[in-house]
């Protein structure tokens, strides 16, 4: 199991799952679900190569390793910290 940390809160998810599920959650707003509308943009404050690589339709949008969009992502192992931009 993953640990994916959204401000102080800790969600354990199992490896290569999506964050999104715990990011909803946390109150991250989800409006599109597939990568155009970036309305789920998170920062990353730790742990960056334990999430996938990213994805065409974030870089269309302009991201990095270090923001991101929270449905694109999935935690491939370890530890990630996030927060709101």
């Amino acid at each position: 199991m993953a640990k994916l940390f959204i401000d102080q809160t800790e969600y354990e998810i199992p490896n290569g799952a999506s964050i999104s599920a715990a990011c909803e959650q946390a109150g991250i707003p989800m409006n599109c679900h597939s990568g155009v509308c970036g309305s789920c943009q998170v920062k990353v404050i730790e742990g960056a190569k334990n999430l996938n690589k990213l994805t065409p339709e974030e870089i269309e949008l302009g991201m990095d390793e270090n923001s991101r969009l929270s449905c694109m992502c999935f935690i491939k192992k370890g530890v990630v910290k996030i927060t709101r931009p």
